[in-house]
């Protein structure tokens, strides 16, 4: 029997206490006082009482009944709502511990739930992203894999590989007789091919879903002077970096972060780039250089005076989607800044915080983006079994097109479905998963 404070630390109104395992109902029994006892208590019932032992009265409390296997970790569960002191939290875990029960390790109550066939792994991890989610794009992707989208797309692709991994098994055992091929090589060269197409598009979800877990990276760059400090504060609403007149007062990338429609993004400010012999300066502006080659979107600010193109040596080596800033558009006459450009550029004024037409550009690009598959990647688990996956079917393939022999074509099957398998967790190990549950908070 495990037990744990399920709620985030502190002082609540409400603090929750859950208890598993297979004498959870009777060890909350012996301290429950209520109108019904909990052993006889209907499952998926909530019953009113108080926490007691011996004539010491603890507190008043709510008891939610789960039985087997109808409970999140398909066991005996019992999850009780007491009043949000700590004193009180801490001392009705003490008081479950005398009776019985252990405290609880991270992420032992999904990890049991794992292990009792109620989730696969992917679905596990899924628990931890949904608790750590900031917005609403990584939330409704951690639930969407919660709801199995990833389990499903592998579980079809699995079953369908390991129907022709079986066939091949079978000439195996038929070696004497060479001429029997249970396994049809055409019907075995197109599924290889989807699988192989199926899998090249998982992995090339990665690089989204792994955004919306983290954040989109958006990295703001531009001669110095051109605004950039400003407009980072003008997205944040806050002074979160100093602005001066001074060419070169921006000498490393400055990081924070920014929720648009539901939205995480990354920003980060950059050094001004120019040439100088500014030893410290010039690190500054290496570094925003790799930060720009790796941002997903590119905030290029310019300024009406500014004569670098759009073209220039600002750009180069950059890959991802560009935004060309015109900043600073208050000095122009007869320039709208609610959406109209100037030239090919956005028109912003981010002194004045007139710059809503690039919150709207950025939350188009994002969303253009997340549309591109509707399975994703956002685990780095995932993305290296994936890619183990990927190679071994392109051996398959390979191995098909030179008309290797069964035995052959089935080391590469198997290592695919075992790939596979691993990101669900139909194949893995006991250092694998406490791995992955040591991540989970306390309680859950």
């Amino acid at each position: 029997m495990i037990c744990a404070i399920s709620t985030a630390y502190g002082v609540g109104g409400i603090a929750v206490i859950r208890v598993s395992g297979e004498q959870a109902i009777p060890i909350v029994d012996s301290l429950f006082v209520g109108r019904v006892p909990l052993h006889d208590a209907a499952a998926n019932t909530i019953h009113f009482g108080r926490i007691q032992r011996e004539k010491e009265i603890l507190d008043e409390v709510l008891c939610s009944v789960f039985r087997a296997p109808h409970s999140f970790t398909g066991e005996d569960t019992v999850e009780i709502a007491c009043h949000g002191s700590l004193f009180i939290q801490q001392e009705l875990l003490r008081w479950l511990i005398d009776a019985g029960c252990k405290a609880a390790e991270p992420g032992e109550f999904t990890r049991r739930a794992f292990l009792n066939g109620k989730m696969d792994l992917t679905q596990a991890e899924a628990v931890a992203d949904l608790i750590a989610a900031q917005s609403k794009a990584e939330k409704d992707l951690a639930l969407s894999q919660l709801r199995g989208s990833v389990s499903n797309e592998l579980a079809s692709l699995r079953e369908r590989l390991l129907h022709f991994t079986s066939l091949i098994e079978l000439e195996l055992d038929f070696a004497d007789h060479e001429e029997l091929e249970f396994a049809d090589r055409s019907e075995l060269t197109q599924l290889a091919g989807e699988i192989g197409k199926k899998l090249e598009a998982l992995l090339a979800s990665f690089r989204t879903g792994n955004a919306i877990r983290n954040g989109i990276s958006v990295a703001i760059i531009g001669a110095p002077n051109v605004g950039k400090s400003t407009l980072l504060n003008a997205l944040l609403g806050e002074q979160r970096a100093i602005v001066s007149d001074i060419q070169g007062t921006t000498r490393d990338t400055i990081e924070d972060t920014l929720v648009l429609d539901g939205i995480l993004f990354r920003l980060i400010d950059t050094a001004g780039l120019r040439e100088t012999s500014d030893t410290l300066e010039n690190m500054g502006i290496e570094r925003s250089r790799k930060a720009a080659e790796q941002a997903q979107i590119i905030i290029h600010v310019n300024e009406p005076n500014h004569s670098i193109s759009p073209s220039g040596k600002e750009l180069d080596g950059i890959t991802g989607t560009i935004i060309e800033v015109l900043n600073k558009c208050d000095l122009l006459d007869g320039v709208s800044l609610q959406g109209e450009t100037h030239g090919s550029r956005l028109s912003i004024s981010a002194k004045n915080g007139d710059i809503e037409p690039l919150k709207r550009e950025l939350v188009r690009i994002a969303k253009e983006s997340m549309q591109t598959s509707a399975v994703m990647l956002s685990n780095a688990r995932h993305y290296e079994a994936i890619t183990r996956a990927h190679e071994a079917i392109l051996r398959v393939q390979d191995g098909l097109k030179q008309g290797l022999s069964g035995e052959l074509l089935s080391m590469d099957l198997q290592d695919c479905l075992s790939a596979l398998g691993e990101v669900t967790g139909q194949i893995t190990n006991a250092e694998v998963l406490s791995n992955i549950f040591s991540k989970f908070c306390i309680g859950k």
